[in-house]
């Protein structure tokens, strides 16, 4: 393990052992040293306090300081390498977490022992420290043989655990899906009989977990223990809201299943970093998770045995800004993410009929910037098991594509505009500001993604012939 060990941890702990201090690398990075996988961030824990350690982080760290947790016992550092790597690290006090009653967010009190420290963190696995620099494994909880294991388990009663810190219920499903653990029985019913306590996390903290979750490298397996544990009820009811009751003779499929499906399917799309829709991408993984979520709303009993989820892309969109607002996620993704979703069945009618270029034209100008993300949700969609209908949609979707690529060579798809833009329409046709504008401006527009490139003669032939028809006489001229 010593070859292993940052050369930097080790000069850290020399320069807190120069001045009494104990120090001591503790968590992920000792998990992940034991998984031999990399780490990017250093976190430590000391005896020392802020004030007696920040000026070792402060001379140690001449390439960056920052103090933001001072009132949580924390302060950070950063030093660049000769490679030009970078090295963070963050110390903190010895301590324990915990909430009040009525509070969104947790108390410090500062501890004096290292164990006692380990005992108060969320799971084993991070309960395990390596102290520096002389290099002397702590594990008083059994962390090694839990990660050997795949298990997570609370160092002490996960009641206790999680009355402290509710967030540690989120973080238990986060780790399902970083590192394939599975949550240990006795944690598990302690998370699903303490699911309310949730509640009282705030909705940014929550959000940040869903993130990290959702970014993993087992998305379906994080969603399916927030669903089962009860978590998801709190803060994501639309979600096992997919769990339709299918009656006997299955007239639809299972929703939430098929969704997980969808989400396997998304992420198994996305590309290389050069690739158009890097790995891993939240916007698409978000689409995928929620672009049915309209579906119990809008389901109806059909004649004929049949079951229809009519307009639930726009309804499901409509979901998905609400949900996504209550979660404090920022305007951008909102809109992308809701987008993809309201957008999600509009390729589905060019597989029985293919569109003309002004149809291709108007879907690639709606999906915008999302036109890559689009077609990939609605390939991961289609979950069929008819193998037929599978290969003509697969093909449908390529004959598209190459169609969207011939259309590129000739123009900019994404940034059509009327070859006449409203100062140009206002001088041709001699009037002022007004609706009459507008409504030319939309006319030529639409003509512009019928016909395609046509020059600035034809466009303003069209527009006279537009706006004759009008009945000029009855529009105030200058």
């Amino acid at each position: 393990m010593n070859s292993e060990v940052w050369p930097e941890a080790i000069e850290l702990g020399r320069l807190f052992a120069q001045r009494g201090h104990e120090l001591s690398l503790v968590g992920g990075p000792v998990r992940d040293l034991l998984l031999h996988r990399p780490s990017h961030d250093l976190d430590f824990c000391t005896s020392a306090r802020p004030e007696e350690f920040e000026p070792i982080l402060r001379s140690w760290g001449h390439d960056g300081f920052w103090d933001m947790g001072r009132r949580f016992g924390t302060l950070g550092a950063m030093r660049r390498r000769s490679d030009g790597t970078e090295v963070k690290v963050e110390v903190t006090t010895y301590r324990s977490d915990a909430y009040d009653e009525d509070s969104r967010k947790p108390e410090v009190t500062y501890g004096s022992t290292l164990e006692g420290d380990l005992s108060r963190r969320d799971f084993t696995v991070n309960a395990m420290a390596l102290r520096v620099p002389d290099l002397i494994f702590v594990d008083p909880f059994s962390g090694a043989s839990d990660l050997a294991n795949g298990i997570l388990r609370t160092p002490i009663d996960p009641r206790r655990s999680f009355e402290d810190d509710p967030l540690r219920m989120m973080r238990a499903v986060r780790f399902v899906a970083q590192l394939g653990f599975r949550i240990e029985p006795g944690t598990a019913e302690a998370i699903t009989s303490m699911v309310d306590r949730i509640s009282i996390v705030s909705a940014e903290r929550v959000r940040d977990e869903i993130v990290k979750m959702l970014l993993s490298d087992r998305p379906r397996d994080g969603v399916e223990a927030l669903t089962d544990s009860g978590l998801a009820d709190v803060f994501f009811p639309e979600i096992p809201a997919l769990k339709l009751e299918i009656d006997e003779y299955h007239r639809h499929k299972d929703v939430f299943g098929h969704t997980m499906v969808v989400l396997d399917r998304a992420v198994a799309l996305e590309t290389g970093p050069d690739g158009p829709v890097p790995a891993p991408d939240l916007t698409l993984r978000l689409a995928a998770l929620m672009h049915d979520i309209g579906k119990p709303r809008t389901r109806r009993f059909e004649s004929g045995g049949k079951v229809s989820f009519h307009h639930h892309d726009v309804v499901g969109a409509q979901m998905t800004r609400k949900r996504m607002r209550a979660l404090r996620f920022d305007h951008h993704l909102i809109h992308d993410v809701s987008t993809l979703v309201e957008l999600h069945l509009r390729f589905h009618g060019y597989v029985e009929e293919p569109w003309t270029d002004s149809a291709v034209r108007r879907y690639v100008r709606d999906a915008g910037p999302l036109y890559e993300r689009l077609n990939r949700l609605t390939r991961a969609d289609t979950t069929t098991r008819n193998q037929r209908k599978a290969r003509m949609f697969s093909a449908a979707m390529d004959d598209m594509e190459e169609r969207v690529d011939a259309l590129r060579r000739e123009e900019d798809l994404a940034a059509i505009r009327p070859e006449i833009d409203g100062n140009a329409i206002m001088e041709i046709l001699g009037i002022g500001p007004g609706p009459t504008v507008g409504s030319a401006y939309r006319h030529m527009l639409d003509f512009r993604l019928d016909q395609g490139p046509v020059g600035q003669e034809r466009a303003i032939a069209e527009l006279h012939r537009w706006f004759e028809a009008q009945g000029a006489a009855s529009v105030e001229r200058h």
